[in-house]
């Protein structure tokens, strides 16, 4: 009764120190539990290392099987394929698995991209890129190239001249009170314009790059169904176009 009763009696917790504050710089002082796990990690590795002996020591160098040829050595890391030892539905469930996680990212990169357009007026673009429309003078020779003056050719101030919008001239400024930019703020928000700009064709290569990868898993999909099919030719992106035989359904 008192033996079976002792386990539950309180005991003295026995706590191992820490490491001094003079040694702090050689880092954790490792406790007797590390010690442990770090003692069956080393056994069990070469306890591995001591049958992978065994096996080259005792190999048939004649031995084949087929999974071989799927198998290969990368920087000294033997690599599997793993999808050859799934079945077909489970690598179907998995396509389409794939195909749904890429349609998810193209309606959130869909809504980013108009989100962007609303922001972003599309025929003001920053000077220096060459994106959208270009307003283009032509001059007789190159003297009137080097003297050139966009303000005093569209007559209006320098402030204003990369704008392809409202753009006031010279007299509606005198007959009107318009507040000029200041230069800080121009320059901000043509920086800001230039960065949602960039961002916007990022997300329309990102849109059209997600819109052939999507067609292709679908592609790939469609040629693991039974039915007669024949490569017909290329679109223009390079992949491969398929045709079905007409079956007639029930």
């Amino acid at each position: 009764m008192v033996s079976s009763l002792r386990k539950f009696a309180p005991r003295r917790e026995h706590k191992e120190r820490g490491q001094l504050s003079n040694r702090k710089h050689l880092g954790h002082l490792e406790k007797h539990k590390d010690y442990v796990l770090r003692a069956k990690d080393y056994k069990e590795k070469q306890r591995v290392l001591k049958r992978l002996r065994e096996r080259a020591a005792t190999r048939n160098p004649d031995e084949f099987y087929f999974n071989m040829e799927r198998s290969q050595v990368k920087d000294g890391v033997h690599v599997e394929d793993r999808r050859t030892a799934l079945t077909a539905e489970v690598q179907r469930l998995m396509d389409t698995q794939d195909v749904t996680y890429v349609k998810m990212q193209r309606d959130i990169n869909r809504r980013k991209i108009e989100r962007l357009q609303s922001e972003v007026h599309l025929a003001d673009t920053p000077q220096g890129s060459h994106n959208g429309p270009r307003h283009t003078v032509f001059v007789e020779d190159e003297s009137q190239v080097r003297e050139f003056r966009p303000a005093e050719h569209f007559n209006t101030l320098p402030e204003f001249v990369h704008r392809k919008h409202n753009r006031p001239t010279l007299e509606t400024l005198d007959q009107h009170d318009i507040a000029r930019p200041a230069t800080g703020t121009l320059k901000r928000s043509m920086r800001v314009r230039e960065e949602r700009l960039q961002e916007l064709k990022d997300r329309l290569e990102r849109e059209e790059q997600l819109k052939r990868a999507e067609s292709e898993m679908l592609l790939r999909r469609s040629l693991k169904e039974k039915g007669d099919k024949k490569r017909v030719g290329k679109d223009r992106l390079g992949l491969a176009i398929y045709k079905w035989k007409a079956e007639r359904k029930k």
